[in-house]
Parts: C-alpha cells; structure tokens; sequence
C-alpha cells in the first residue's frame, strides 16, 4: 500500500479543491477551514482540539493517529494563503480547477496541497496498526510571519512526550529542506514636521528622512553580499535586507510630517540579525534625527518588528533526516532562503525538524498559483512509505 500511497490522486484532488474553496486569505478567518477539518476527522474517528485566538476568529488544529505514549511524527501545514488583490487570475482563484496536469487555485501549492493530501490519507491511516503516531498541525498567519502557529509550539514544548520529528510541507518538489534563513518584518515610522513646500527649510521633511534610512538599509544589504558571511548551500548565499512598502506625504506643495516604511531581513544562522537591527537605529539616531531636531525637535524615528520568525539548521547527519530522506526516496538535501514554521519547531518546541512537500516555492504567491498533479502523486506516496515506516517500528532517535 505505501508504495501506491494512502489515497487514490482523486482523492487528494477531492480534498485540495475542498480547501482551496476557503478564501483563507491571511486577513480573513479560518474557523470554517477548521470546522471543515474538524468533522471530517471526527467522521473517521480522530479527535481534534483547536486552540483559537482571543476572538475564536481563527486557530490551529491539532489531531494524532496512533499511539500517544511513544514519540511520533508531526506533518506540519498552515492553513492561510496571500492575497490575491491585483493579480491576474485566469479564472476564480478560489476554485480549483485542473488543466495540463496542474491543479489551479490559491494555496494549491503553498501549501493548501501538502494539507489537502494529508488529510485524504486519514481513512487509511486510521487502519494502520502505527507503532508510532502521526500527528496532524494546521495553522494559522504563517503569512503573516509565523505569528499564529506560537500557541501550538507550546503546547507542544509541555508534551510529556514529545515528537521525534516534524516534516513541515512547505514546497520543495519533495526534496529534504534542513535549513532555512531567520529574519523579520519591521516597520520604520518616520515624525518630522510640516510646512508649505516654498518654506522647505523650515520643517523636517519625513521622506526625505526616510530616505536617507532607506539607503542605509541597502547599503548594510549590499554589505552582506559583498563581505557577509556566505553559506552557498542557500539558493541565496548571503544575508539580506530588502525595502518592500512606503508610503508618505499629503500633497505636491507640503513638506510631509510624516512617512513611514517596511523592511524585511533574511539573516543565514550565523549572522546576528539583532545587531543590523541595532545598527539600523543607531543610523537613525546619530545621523538623522540630530539635523530633524534642529527644526522640528518633536522628531522621531521609531522602528518596530511585526513578525520575526525563527531560522531553521538541522543537522544533516542526524537521523531524523536520514528517516526522511528514505521517505523521499532521495539522498539530497538543501537549505533555503525563504522562512518557514519548522524553525519555531525545532528552536522552540525542540522537535527535530525539516522541510519537505509537494511543489515548488517558484509557483507560490503567483497568479494562476498550481501544483502539478505528479507532485501529489509523490507526496502521497511519500505519506505510505512513512505509514509503513512507523507500522515497523517507532523512531528510534527519540
């Protein structure tokens, strides 16, 4: 049965499409997602608990199969997806649809499909005599930075017994993903004054201000790249600071008060993010706001995280990865620059941890968004070989 998979590739489809169908967008609530998940488990008779955010908006589900005094396996999937505002769709995106071998829809490959196949693999599963359990994790905002899946890592950290290893399902043509860059998401928010345009040296222009900071970024970034610490098992060797939204200013004749701009650092394991951060303020402070002040001493400039998420450095000789790459049927492995759950996993809950799912980060957040159908065929296939893998013995590494 493992070498066929759990489920027939109709059925992954079935339950791809079934959760494509919930616009998930980070924005929105994902409690019907859940409840959809929640009774078809309950059907084939495996209890769920759901831990929900303050407002039961949204939460993350958390189901085992099998045994609960031995460790086991978590396969890991966020349930949220990224917006599709301004994007050119071919059709309806939250209706799957299938041409040229591809599954069409958002979330199809990141990662509603990696979910979507596990979850068709449950009335199977639920036969198997599992020496090991397989626990099931869906979260919530990983788009948003990772912020959701939180309450779940501790809940998991007070296990009494805890996993022995947790396959995230991000895409990675099923490939063994061991490392992942760190990082965050900031928001810089830029106080000077106002003034009508004739009268510009009179105020603290905030963009211009913001700017100065902008090119400061760009240039620690460039940094990076040119005398960084460089790993060139990344896809991106170095670390990174990247500028990505702006805005600020009230008219074409008024000095702005105020602008205020987001970054994102990508930061490898060994480069200390806190202290791009630390240099990043001390520019601010040393360098802009004296000249602000002299004319506008209210002035600030505040930097503030919105998310910061965890890097992921699995060794690639421990034997969780060994057991995973058997499951893959491949002997490679890779480190990536995009961040993901299994760092908090690892780093927080102390689960060892890796990376690995059906299709690829080149499809995610796109319009027209797909994951090819051979991808479902080997993830589901991936699934029967560690149901038998666990029907032989526990882990051992444990």
């Amino acid at each position: 049965m493992g070498a066929a998979g759990l489920s027939s590739t109709q059925a992954c489809i079935d339950s791809i499409e079934r959760l494509i169908a919930f616009p998930t967008v980070s924005r929105n609530p994902n409690s019907d997602l859940l409840a959809h998940v929640e009774a078809w488990l309950d059907r084939h008779g495996v209890a769920s608990t759901i831990l929900w955010n303050e407002d039961r908006s949204k939460g993350n589900l958390w189901a085992t199969i099998g045994p609960t005094d031995v460790p086991g396996v978590i396969l890991s999937g966020h349930s949220d997806v990224v917006p599709v505002d301004g994007q050119d769709w071919s059709s309806d995106p939250f209706v799957a649809r299938i041409a040229d071998g591809k599954l069409y829809g958002r979330g199809a490959c990141d990662m509603k499909g990696f979910v979507g196949i596990v979850l068709a693999a449950v009335p199977e599963l639920t036969q198997r005599k599992l020496l090991a359990p397989i626990h099931i994790a869906i979260s919530y905002d990983e788009e948003l930075g990772c912020t959701g899946v939180r309450s779940l890592i501790d809940r998991i950290s007070a296990m009494p017994v805890k996993p022995a290893l947790c396959i995230v399902g991000e895409p990675t043509l099923m490939q063994v993903v061991l490392g992942h860059k760190g990082g965050g998401l900031f928001r810089a928010i830029v106080t000077g004054s106002s003034a009508h345009s004739s009268l510009a040296p009179q105020a603290a222009n905030a963009i211009e201000a913001a700017a100065d900071l902008i090119t400061f970024i760009r240039e620690l970034s460039r940094e990076q790249s040119a005398c960084g610490h460089h790993d060139h098992a990344y896809d991106v060797p170095h670390s990174t600071l990247s500028v990505t939204t702006i805005s600020g200013g009230a008219a074409l004749n008024i000095i702005p008060e105020h602008c205020e701009f987001g970054f994102d650092i990508r930061s490898l394991p060994e480069v200390d993010a806190p202290a791009l951060i630390r240099r990043i303020r001390d520019h601010a402070e040393t360098q802009l706001l004296p000249a602000m002040r002299r004319v506008a001493p209210h002035a600030s400039i505040v930097i503030e995280p919105v998310a910061e998420f965890v890097g992921l450095s699995t060794d690639a000789e421990h034997p969780a990865v060994t057991f995973v790459k058997r499951l893959a049927g491949r002997n490679d492995h890779a480190k990536v620059a995009y961040g993901t759950e299994a760092g908090l996993f690892s780093t927080n809950a102390g689960v060892p941890s890796v990376v690995c799912g059906p299709g690829s980060i080149e499809q995610a957040h796109k319009p027209d968004e797909f994951l090819a159908i051979a991808e479902i065929d080997r993830c589901r296939q991936f699934l029967g070989r560690l149901a038998d893998a666990l029907e032989q013995e526990a882990p051992q590494w444990a």
